[in-house]
């Protein structure tokens, strides 16, 4: 089980000298899922993805694009300038435990983001787009990442920027480079991911908890250090029912009825399970909330954008 949490990136795992395991721990292939579920979001809000070998591989590709080469990027680089945090909160992380040299660390950044890079492009030109959308998505998520780990802007010294922008980088970006992809990004959806991206918040609250003691003593002002753990927890779970249910009144308001039926159904599940394991201890069981409640999110995102992309008033606007 710990060799499985050292593979996957997460806390409770396994240390090991094997390079290849160390560089992919680095990237917390865990965190990938969000993304990759991102790009079929985007995929189906087009309205027009097909089931044909071309489209097919190229949304591969833009999975790949999202997830193993950014969000790993993303990943590496932030443990990259954590490295001090780490030592304090996860010392037997690759960087902070010594396993891997820093000059190995930025050599992986470099190559997943120019690797990212190139598949963005890649895509574009498979779109046959005018303008290099998937690309400047790419550039300019990436460029997130580096001013969310690193000085002097650092996002995530400051709870609420920060968390948001690393929900909407896990949330709507992919969604945009998806939709992108295989139809037209419309500012109507833009805005509506946007907002999906508040709840994606009060996940990235979440993943504060377990760093909440080397926070504090280097100065981030993380909403758990801001607030406390308890009424972090409560804060993440308001965060993420209230704005799934605002997209509930969205749904409702493009026509899509049967569909803001599921997502309240969907919601319900996770209400649930907040309260088993969010709100009673947040610290002891942050993975297996995570684990038990974000498939409900995720499955409630593919219910919105199957339905934006059957919307005729979203296609209007």
């Amino acid at each position: 089980m710990s060799d499985a949490r050292q593979l996957l990136g997460i806390k409770g795992a396994s240390e090991t000298t094997n390079i290849w395991k160390l560089r992919l721990q680095l990237m917390k292939p865990v965190t990938w899922i969000p993304l990759l579920w991102g790009v079929v979001c985007g995929a189906a809000a087009s309205g027009n993805y097909h089931w044909r070998f071309p489209d097919f591989i190229a949304a591969i590709a833009c999975m790949v694009m999202s997830g193993p080469l950014l969000a790993g990027y993303t990943q590496t680089i932030n443990d990259y300038y954590d490295r001090d945090i780490d030592a304090i909160n996860e010392p037997y992380r690759p960087i902070p435990s010594g396993a891997i040299s820093l000059a190995q660390v930025k050599l992986q950044i470099w190559f997943l983001l120019l690797g990212g890079l190139a598949v963005a492009y890649g895509l574009d030109k498979w779109a046959d787009h005018s303008t290099p959308v998937v690309f400047l998505l790419a550039l300019g998520g990436s460029f997130v990442s580096f001013i969310y780990s690193a000085p002097p802007l650092k996002l995530k010294q400051n709870g609420w920027i920060g968390n948001y922008a690393l929900g909407a980088s896990y949330i709507a970006l992919p969604w945009w480079a998806g939709q992108a992809l295989f139809g037209k990004l419309t500012w109507i959806t833009a805005l509506i991911t946007l907002a999906y991206s508040l709840a994606g918040l009060g996940i990235a609250v979440i993943n504060d908890f377990k760093s909440v003691e080397g926070d504090r003593a280097l100065g981030l002002q993380s909403l758990p250090v801001v607030f406390g753990i308890k009424k972090a927890s409560w804060i993440s779970a308001g965060m993420i029912d209230i704005f799934q249910l605002a997209m509930v009144a969205v749904l409702i308001f493009i026509g899509q009825h049967l569909a803001s039926v599921i997502l309240v159904l969907l919601i319900i599940p996770q209400i649930t399970l907040q309260d088993i394991w969010l709100l009673r201890n947040p610290l002891e069981f942050d993975v297996k909330y995570q684990a038990s409640a974000q498939p409900f999110l995720i499955l409630g995102m593919f219910v919105t954008a199957i339905a934006i992309g059957h919307s005729s008033l979203v296609q209007v606007l």
